[in-house]
């Protein structure tokens, strides 16, 4: 599978001032694949230490930081000698090892030669009480599940993807129908590599499905295995939670579905473990699309969107006949899913975590609200072939913004006050309202 993320680090090998790069993210993003795939393409040779159950490696890196005295220790792991600038050093699971994780600043101070990529689930990187975390010392790179172009790739689809990067909505148009079809398939089967994998192998959803419950079994047992004893329940009520609270009008978070006579404080260890897991995407209210919008964020009203959009069909229990049934399967959870595919869209292609904002005496909502050169964008997302946009254009009334967007099934056009982006292209939100930035 081609990941978008390695262009990224064939850029940070050409710098010249290099750091050790870690790369961030959720269990089974494809963290040591995407490692092991740069290694194998971009330098003459990889070695590769698992700090995962290796006590070994633990007692190595305990004593000191004496860069020499561990790279020898390296060469005697892995049976191959380290060359600087040829030789590319994999640390995977390195939160296992917080005196690993120290060691990279001092590989960046002493010997900064070396070319080194570590990976770590966000599990327990921030879990160990008195770590030395290499502060400044490390780059980061942050790796989600396949974005929808992605999954067109995997699935042998280039044209198509080519027709999404060029932004040719003209040809686009041609193919909707082709484009609607394989998105219903990505927010059933999501962008998690291992279940694309077995999706593109066997094409069957129910083995699909079988797949996702055992990752998300596994997340849950990483509760356990790496949160403090006591949030755990607390961890585990949340998670659960998601399909319930997304499931709502609004999709505000309301603690008492949670548990009946839940309070706010109760639970905020438990959801930063979740954010800090990377399991989970919050968005904040605003109360004003004002510069910068985080100034205006009201942080006792949010939303908790899940990981990935096929997780949550599964977290959820959707039969896979509704991927055959039209387009119902976009409008599940009064458009739910839709929501949280968008999200996951923005947040892998942009970098950008979007707010949303209310009105303070009504019922006027959009869903995304998010900053782009210098002013706030809104963007609806429209699950339903009922494109009425009243609360965007109360907004739209009210602040101005140099353009309101809406992202639906319908295709691209442009409107005196809106321009409709299709869901399928939706990843390219900030390319396109850049050409609405500068006219």
């Amino acid at each position: 599978m081609y990941r978008k993320a390695i262009e990224e680090l064939k850029l940070w090998k050409e710098k010249s001032e290099r750091k050790p790069i870690i790369i961030r993210g959720a269990r089974q993003t494809g963290k040591t694949w995407l490692m092991k795939e740069f290694g194998s393409t971009c330098y003459e040779k990889y070695v590769y230490i698992n700090f995962d159950n290796n006590p070994r490696m633990e007692a190595l890196f305990q004593s000191d930081f004496d860069t020499e005295r561990i790279l020898l220790g390296l060469h005697a792991e892995t049976g191959q000698s380290i060359i600087p600038g040829e030789t590319l050093i994999l640390f995977d699971e390195i939160q296992e090892v917080p005196h690993a994780l120290a060691s990279l600043k001092y590989f960046h101070e002493n010997a900064p030669q070396h070319h080194i990529v570590a990976a770590g689930s966000l599990l327990g990187v921030a879990l160990h009480p008195g770590t030395s975390f290499p502060v400044g010392k490390v780059e980061f790179l942050d790796l989600f599940p396949l974005s929808f172009p992605e999954f067109l790739l995997a699935s042998g689809n280039e044209p198509l993807h080519d027709m999404l990067e060029k932004l040719d909505f003209s040809m686009v148009r041609v193919f909707s129908t082709k484009f609607t079809e394989l998105l219903r398939q990505y927010f059933f089967v999501g962008g998690l590599p291992e279940v694309v994998k077995i999706f593109l192998h066997t094409h069957d959803l129910k083995e699909v499905q079988s797949s996702q419950k055992q990752l998300l079994s596994a997340y849950e047992q990483d509760f356990s295995k790496h949160a403090p004893s006591r949030i755990v329940p607390r961890i585990r009520s949340v998670w659960k939670s998601l399909p319930t609270q997304l499931a709502r009008e609004n999709r505000k978070f309301v603690f008492g579905l949670v548990k009946t006579g839940a309070r706010a404080r109760e639970y905020e260890l438990a959801i930063q473990w979740l954010l800090d897991c990377g399991l989970v995407n919050r968005v904040d209210r605003v109360t004003k699309p004002g510069i910068p919008i985080s100034a205006y964020r009201d942080s006792s009203a949010f939303k908790l969107y899940g990981l990935d959009v096929g997780l949550l069909c599964a977290m959820s229990g959707l039969d896979p006949i509704s991927i055959l049934q039209g387009n119902q399967l976009f409008e599940e959870f009064k458009g739910a899913l839709t929501e949280q595919f968008v999200l996951q869209q923005i947040v892998a292609n942009t970098g950008i975590n979007p707010f949303y904002w209310s009105a303070e005496q009504s019922r006027g909502e959009v869903d995304f609200v998010m900053q782009a050169g210098g002013m706030v964008l809104p963007l609806e997302v429209k699950a339903a072939e009922n494109l009425q946009a009243k609360s965007l254009k109360s907004y739209y009334q009210r602040y101005q913004p140099v353009k309101a967007f809406r992202t639906s099934l319908s295709g691209y056009r442009e409107e005196e006050w809106l321009v409709n982006i299709p869901l399928y292209a939706i990843h390219s939100f900030a390319e396109i309202a850049k050409q609405f930035l500068y006219r």
